[in-house]
């Protein structure tokens, strides 16, 4: 009996002077993804977080309460319950300036948005799927909510797998007959329509310059795959028109090349168009076409290091616990360098490819992410195939890619350099 109380005395001695759980993203934790949506739900708790770059592959650490070690069981998150003592070591560690660690305080849970239609489209999207596995709650806005101006409503923006060009993701060379693209065409023109403008280009194009007025404003954009370069190519094709007849009734301007203005874009320069509608591909941007020398056994991409004490968004951005990530296809899979606008800064490449695979870059206050490719654990994910089952890949270092993104606007930062 004396020792059962003093076991019991020990574990509340013990969470009487906790002051901090400590969840490590290194490889001891059991699923990086789920502690991801345990950092947003104590967020929306009204309680900091900090964020340990490169500590322990950027762990975090929160204010101890039964209530998050209980939720930390529930979401079979690896985590510890440290002492003030192990959290003044932890702190000491980090603050050593020839250590290449920082502390990035957590403040609020951005409001998320995901650009996307309101039907169901014949594919996933990478992004959903991971929010909805890591719990993070999500609205989902399209044309009518962007025109209406309610994007500053928002932290942070995804652009789901859509095409800002007006071509309907050049799918008319294959799918044409099918029914979801007879759908998507019929909406489109009719919510041109809705808004005023006779061309879906012209309505995605008044889109795209409100998505770029967020951005301006302060706003985080994060795209993927087709979403980024279509989304440039809209902006710089501002006044031309870069859509053949089967999408807009008229002939596309042949000298289209000569007149984009690359300055318009966020992140490409000095591209040329693939103006046929049979072929899958806006641009040369994407490294898809031509001969691209890899298989999917050896198809990787590496990310860069960064100073976190002096460059913390990249740092931030690149957290993981492992830099070398398996490439994956998409219609934009990654980004000719020779495209990339001196400007953006690149992240996470193929150097024997000489092409991009994650990049980022400002625009007035705010900031952008791209991110070639479309599903992190699906090599080649086709039109009509299910989605991929999150359960299976919990420490997906793919996916923490994108979840990287999602705390970027609460951290207290410095700037970037480039």
């Amino acid at each position: 009996m004396k020792y059962k109380v003093a076991i019991i005395f020990s574990i509340l001695s013990l969470h009487s002077f906790a002051t901090r759980i400590l969840l490590p993203m290194d490889e001891s934790q059991k699923n990086h993804l789920k502690a991801y949506g345990l950092a947003y739900w104590v967020l929306q708790k009204e309680q900091d977080v900090d964020w340990l770059l490169n500590y322990k592959a950027g762990s975090f650490m929160l204010p101890y309460n039964e209530a998050f070690e209980r939720e930390c069981k529930i979401r079979s998150v690896t985590f510890e319950v440290i002492s003030e003592g192990q959290v003044t070591e932890i702190l000491t560690e980090i603050a050593k300036p020839d250590v290449n660690m920082e502390l990035v305080k957590l403040h609020k849970a951005p409001k998320i948005a995901v650009y996307s239609p309101k039907t169901k489209q014949p594919w996933d999207d990478a992004v959903t799927l991971v929010l909805s596995y890591a719990e993070i709650p999500y609205e989902v806005v399209f044309d009518d909510e962007v025109l209406d101006g309610k994007l500053p409503l928002y932290d942070w923006l995804h652009l789901h797998h859509e095409d800002f060009t007006g071509q309907y993701g050049k799918f008319y060379g294959q799918f044409a007959n099918a029914a979801w693209y007879k759908a998507e065409v019929r909406e489109s023109e009719a919510m041109a329509a809705k808004h005023g403008f006779k061309k879906v280009s012209e309505l995605k194009l008044a889109v795209s310059k409100k998505i770029r007025d967020f951005v301006s404003g302060g706003g985080f954009l994060f795209a993927m795959c087709s979403a980024a370069d279509s989304y440039d190519i809209a902006l710089a094709a501002e006044g031309v028109d870069i859509c053949e007849s089967v999408f807009d009734n008229d002939p596309a301007d042949y000298s289209a090349d000569s007149k984009l203005d690359f300055s318009k874009g966020f992140a490409f320069k000095n591209y040329k168009l693939y103006l046929d509608p049979f072929v899958y591909e806006y641009s040369y941007i994407d490294a898809m076409q031509g001969t691209r020398a890899v298989t999917e056994d050896n198809d990787y991409f590496t990310l860069f290091d960064f100073s976190a004490k002096f460059d913390m968004v990249p740092t931030m951005l690149c957290q993981n616990h492992t830099k070398t990530i398996k490439g994956f296809y998409g219609q934009t899979t990654a980004y000719r360098k020779q495209f990339i606008k001196n400007t953006v800064l690149i992240m996470g490449e193929s150097k024997a490819l000489e092409e991009a695979r994650y990049i980022t870059g400002t625009y007035g206050k705010g900031t952008w992410t791209f991110y070639g490719g479309h599903d992190p654990e699906d090599y080649q994910h086709m039109v009509g195939e299910p989605p991929t089952d999150m359960n299976l890949h919990p420490n997906s270092p793919g996916y923490r890619l994108i979840l990287n993104n999602i705390l970027f606007p609460s951290a207290k930062k410095k700037k970037m350099k480039t």
